[in-house]
């Protein structure tokens, strides 16, 4: 035993390794209590307790009064289904490791935890691994958190609430049942790094434009179809991740497309000849409908469509890193087409943004898909 959880001594600080010793709760708590009482008076503080892979199925109860200085428990990879009272008289407490146990249910945090010191201690706080269908609310009430993770639980959504945590850099929810990210995560301004991926995410909130300080978003393995103009505002992005998503399919092959209807037909005939008419030439279907025209974007067509219409993703030149996409709509299939090599040529922003998907070299769009 003394051996296996040999402590580490530096510089007047020490780090308690007790992991991986497969011994029961009761031989765990009296080997903290010596290590406690071995300490207790001397000039060494205990600042960091590894208590990974020991099957516990508890906290220890020699937490609270033996180690008062600790700021790093690692209770990772065990049996816990609930975080006892225990962990509130680590009041100088800075990291908790709680990954790969059984949190989730009704208690699995102790009550009173968003009152306690930890709530302006607490900075990085790690729950992934566990089986939490929400996030929970008294974690949204720690101000202090700079890194949460929630990776690989059973999460719904993301609560409004997540703005709370005004000082977050790092925020890891990978691997849950996230269908949509609220516009509320847009409002948190220290926001470094991002990770929604494998996920059922289908679309992307354009606020998110406001993260301004962040640096790596992970979409990969969602449900994305397209992504907002909006997103092109994150001039700090170097990574970006969508591997895994519908748009993916759409950059390598052309899009279905359902012919217009008889009612558009008329209409589209109407506006690109510049048919004059008066209320009493149409029918009264067809001057309404003529009213909802929208100009297709593509600057060598000049043509307009109303129901019927070619979704598209096309790529901005983004900050010079990678080519991004974002969807646009066109009035037909042939507004898609690869354009000829004069027109390869030319200098123009709005010509190059209406390449075809098909035609755009793998290599430009590698570091944006891929991640």
């Amino acid at each position: 035993m003394e051996e296996a959880g040999a402590a580490v001594v530096a510089a007047g600080e020490t780090e308690l390794n007790l992991s991986r010793l497969s011994v029961s709760l009761e031989m765990l708590e009296s080997e903290l209590e010596v290590r406690g009482e071995e300490r207790r008076g001397s000039r060494e503080t205990i600042l960091r307790l590894l208590l990974p892979h020991n099957r516990l199925v508890s906290l220890p109860r020699a937490l609270g009064n033996g180690f008062p200085h600790l700021q790093l428990l690692d209770v990772s990879g065990n049996a816990l289904t609930a975080l006892g009272s225990e962990l509130l008289g680590l009041r100088c407490l800075r990291v908790l490791l709680a990954k790969n146990n059984r949190l989730g249910g009704p208690g699995a945090l102790p009550k009173g935890l968003a009152q306690s010191p930890l709530s302006r201690s607490l900075q990085v706080l790690n729950l992934s691994g566990n089986c939490f269908l929400e996030v929970p609310a008294s974690v949204l009430e720690l101000r202090a958190l700079q890194t949460l993770s929630l990776g690989g639980n059973q999460l719904q959504s993301i609560p409004a609430e997540i703005e709370n945590l005004q000082s977050l850099e790092c925020l890891y929810l990978g691997g849950n049942f996230i269908k949509e990210i609220p516009p509320e995560l847009a409002n948190l301004p220290s926001l470094n790094y991002l990770v929604l991926c494998d996920n059922k995410i289908q679309s992307v909130p354009p606020q998110l434009s406001q993260l301004h300080s962040l640096r790596s978003l992970s979409l990969h393995n969602n449900l994305l179809t397209y992504l907002p103009r909006e997103i092109l505002s994150l001039i700090h992005l170097e990574e970006l991740s969508l591997r895994g998503n519908p748009l993916v399919v759409r950059f390598v092959r052309d899009l279905t497309y359902d012919p217009p209807s008889l009612l558009e037909l008329a209409a589209r005939t109407i506006k690109i000849r510049n048919i004059s008419y008066t209320p009493y030439d149409l029918p009264g279907n067809l001057l309404r409908y003529l009213s909802l025209a929208s100009n297709c974007p593509n600057p060598k067509c000049g043509g307009v469509y109303f129901d019927c219409c070619v979704r598209q993703i096309k790529f901005v030149d983004f900050c010079g890193k990678y080519r991004l996409p974002l969807m646009h709509y066109l009035c037909s299939p042939e507004c898609s087409s690869p354009c000829g090599s004069a027109s390869h040529s030319s200098t123009s922003q709005s010509e190059s943004d209406s390449e075809d998907e098909a035609s755009v070299a793998a290599h430009r769009m590698q570091k944006v898909l891929l991640g």
